[in-house]
């Protein structure tokens, strides 16, 4: 797929971002891709490109840009490794809810700027971390996204006052949530907690569980379950196909 290198400023510096786009002249309806704990790497430049094979424009922000320098983590072992868990634990922490928001903001607005792009409201996907972002930013930026999409997210139900579940009523987008089993971060609990929350604001939406382990979306994490990954992709096509181009 081709893309592009660019740098997106925010309230807090230059992001940078990779934009994948299908072959061809567009514009196309856009995506931010937002990426697990591990951050951008070429794993996620991959699944980029083959969201952007569907159809789509598909922003991929660096959202470390804070921590300039910062080394890649290597997701077979990083968990194992004491020092590394502890690193990638404290970049986890930096990306807080009102970052996630400002950042969106810009990215979304770069994105309406861009001629590959049409539109003015957006979808957004992550996973883990990235998913907990999908679900903050349609609550908190939702004049923008049409369709918010998390796979094994954690964090969306905690008693913070600022839980995501918690932003439900401001939601103008559809909401897919797909859980992993056995998951501390998200249990069957918090999935019934989402389901409530969204249910009673009117929220078009899904929360269901796939029968693999949190990671099982992304190509290089341990627990990557190649199953599970397909139906991640094809509930993509479907929730993206119908808010964003229907």
């Amino acid at each position: 797929m081709p893309m592009i290198t660019d740098t997106v400023t925010t309230a807090d510096g230059d992001c940078p971002v990779r934009l994948f786009t299908p072959e061809g002249s567009g514009p196309w309806p856009a995506v931010v891709m937002y990426p697990d704990a591990g951050g951008v790497r070429a794993t996620f430049d991959a699944m980029a490109a083959e969201l952007a094979g569907f159809g789509y424009a598909v922003l991929l922000p660096d959202v470390y840009y804070r921590q300039p320098g910062w080394q890649p983590f290597e997701m077979a072992t990083v968990f194992a490794d004491p020092t590394e868990r502890a690193r990638l634990f404290g970049m986890l922490g930096s990306v807080t809810p009102d970052r996630m928001t400002s950042d969106a903001r810009a990215f979304f607005d770069y994105l309406a700027g861009r001629p590959e792009v049409r539109g003015e409201r957006f979808g957004v996907c992550g996973y883990c971390m990235g998913g907990r972002t999908s679900v903050v930013v349609a609550g908190r930026v939702p004049e923008r996204v049409a369709a918010a999409a998390s796979f094994h997210g954690g964090g969306l139900v905690t008693d913070a006052p600022d839980s995501p579940h918690l932003l439900a009523d401001r939601m103008r987008a559809t909401v897919y949530v797909a859980g992993a089993q056995n998951d501390a971060s998200f249990t069957q609990e918090h999935a019934a907690t989402l389901d409530e929350a969204l249910t009673t604001a009117g929220v078009p939406h899904t929360v269901e569980f796939y029968p693999a382990a949190h990671g099982f979306a992304v190509p290089d994490n341990a627990p990557f379950d190649a199953d599970a990954a397909a139906r991640h992709w094809a509930a993509m096509r479907e929730l993206f196909g119908a808010a964003l181009t229907g």
